[in-house]
């Protein structure tokens, strides 16, 4: 007994010491392999450089060469342009001095002859050699052409100084210069210092709803935007779906890539939300941020609910009879569906606070659309601008088409061309509700009230269709619009 538990021990052991032994065998493969690579890596990477630096050097002989020609041309053009003159002055000069020895010699021999006519025959041809008198006799070129010398020791200083490319240095953001204004970042960084060399950098950013340095594991993977050629680099387009962005940034010479900059988190100050789908009408199909009429969908419910009811007590008609609607139990947490006539979908997120903003664009084909805030409190069958507890601009298509500004059952007609898209600014400190253009930011109308408990955005649509945009931050334009608005909006007491 006891040698079969030896054996079995052993047994165990070996299999141990060969599991260990095997995985160690598929360690070492596996890093011979990586060797193998390496070493392929290592000859196409060296051959790559190899040519990269023949290429150069190539390239910086046909330079010199280039520059030997023009200036050898620039000498030999100087040496015929002097050459010409000097000759042409020879060629003047010799001929002169050919000319006057004749007659000297002429002269000699008159005054040697006895003859008094022979002067006569003299003096005419020394008249017609007094401008050979009147010669320059000083060189009309120089022969020096030391203005033509070169000195290449700096130069050549210079290139026994050429090195391989050094890594780029480590750009620092500047964080007081970043800017993030209209869902548009500008990213700003700075070198320690100057650097020829560098080709472009390479910005990373980020988004998270985490302040401070990134995390080992985020949510969201960096976003890389390459060849940027300048000090800064300017994202635009942007939706700001977290409440953070951040960002880092990189160098980069011919060869290689430095270090990235220390991240900097910039806040967003956007406004998100998504569309309650579980106390939305059951005509509006609700996926994510866009709505769809379906005149089917309160009926397939209906049908689901009568296939699924069973007898329990709880949907017994007696049992309903009995209970108040007020302390009616729900099967769904939260305010109950709207129903009936209010085809209404509500935001998941109140406002109680500061200025939001968002956009929303419809189809300007539904037979009815509305868009604005309301109260929690706004009932179940209660449709937007037809209590007290919500405002809106409603479109309406069914007989004629129309545009309203909409709050406690009263109404304004709008007198502006109907957008593509509205965008709703907010200001819940201030009692401010506007609605814009959102395409030119042309303001349609706004609403002045105290807001006595928060508002949630709110959207209501028949027979037709909606998409929201969330993410976005008050524009600067609309900012300016409402400073200088302020006193002059319209009042929701003055709707008639």
């Amino acid at each position: 007994m006891e040698n079969n538990q030896l054996c079995l021990s052993h047994q165990e052991s070996l299999r141990k010491i060969t599991h260990t032994l095997a995985m160690k065998n598929e360690e070492i493969s596996n890093f011979v392999c990586t060797l193998k690579q390496s070493l392929d890596n290592l000859e196409a990477n060296s051959g790559r450089v190899q040519e990269d630096l023949e290429s150069e050097f190539t390239s910086l002989h046909s330079v010199l060469d280039e520059m030997k020609e023009n200036m050898m041309t620039r000498i030999k053009q100087e040496r015929a342009s002097r050459t010409y003159e000097l000759q042409s002055q020879l060629s003047a000069c010799s001929k002169a001095l050919e000319s006057s020895e004749e007659l000297l010699e002429l002269a000699n021999q008159t005054l040697c002859s006895s003859e008094t006519d022979g002067f006569t025959q003299v003096t005419d041809p020394l008249v017609t050699m007094a401008p050979a008198f009147r010669l320059s006799l000083k060189a009309k070129a120089s022969d020096n052409m030391s203005h033509l010398m070169v000195d290449f020791s700096q130069e050549r200083g210079m290139l026994q100084g050429l090195r391989f490319l050094p890594v780029p240095a480590t750009p620092e953001i500047q964080v007081s210069e970043c800017q993030v204004c209209d869902n548009t970042v500008t990213v700003v960084w700075s070198l320690p210092e100057p650097d020829s060399k560098i080709d472009h950098y390479i910005l990373e950013h980020r988004r998270t709803n985490h302040e401070g340095p990134p995390r080992i594991r985020e949510d969201y993977p960096w976003m890389v935007v390459e060849g940027i050629k300048e000090l800064e680099h300017t994202l635009t387009g942007l939706r700001f779906d977290t409440r953070y962005l951040t960002f880092r940034v990189r160098a980069c010479n011919k060869a290689v890539a430095g270090e990235f900059s220390e991240p900097v988190t910039l806040e967003t100050h956007a406004f998100n939300f998504k569309l309650d789908a579980a106390s939305s009408h059951q005509n509006l199909k609700v996926e994510d941020l866009s709505v769809e009429w379906d005149s089917t969908g309160g009926k397939i419910q209906d049908i689901r609910k009568e296939k699924n009811r069973t007898n329990s007590p709880m949907h017994s008609p007696a049992r309903s009879a009995l209970m108040s609607p007020k302390r009616a139990p729900t099967a769904r947490p939260g305010r109950d569906r709207f129903t009936a006539e209010s085809y209404t979908v509500l935001a998941d997120t109140m406002i109680d606070a500061g200025h939001q903003y968002w956009e929303v664009r419809f189809d300007k084909e539904s037979k009815a659309f509305a868009v604005g805030v309301a109260l929690r409190s706004l009932g179940r069958f209660d449709q937007l601008g037809k209590s007290s507890a919500s405002w809106c601009i409603h479109l309406n298509n069914w007989l004629q088409q129309s545009l309203t500004a909409k709050h406690n059952n009263k109404a304004r007609t709008l007198d502006c061309p109907i957008p593509n898209s509205i965008g709703v600014y907010v200001n819940y400190d201030e009692g401010v509700l506007s609605f814009y253009n959102a395409k030119t930011k042309q303001l349609m109308h706004t609403f002045k009230t105290k807001f006595q408990q928060p508002v949630i955005p709110a959207f209501m649509v028949w027979n037709g269709s909606f998409s929201v945009v969330t993410g976005l931050q008050v524009p600067s334009v609309v900012q300016s619009g409402q400073r200088k608005n302020s006193g002059t909006s319209s009042s929701n007491a003055s709707l008639t």
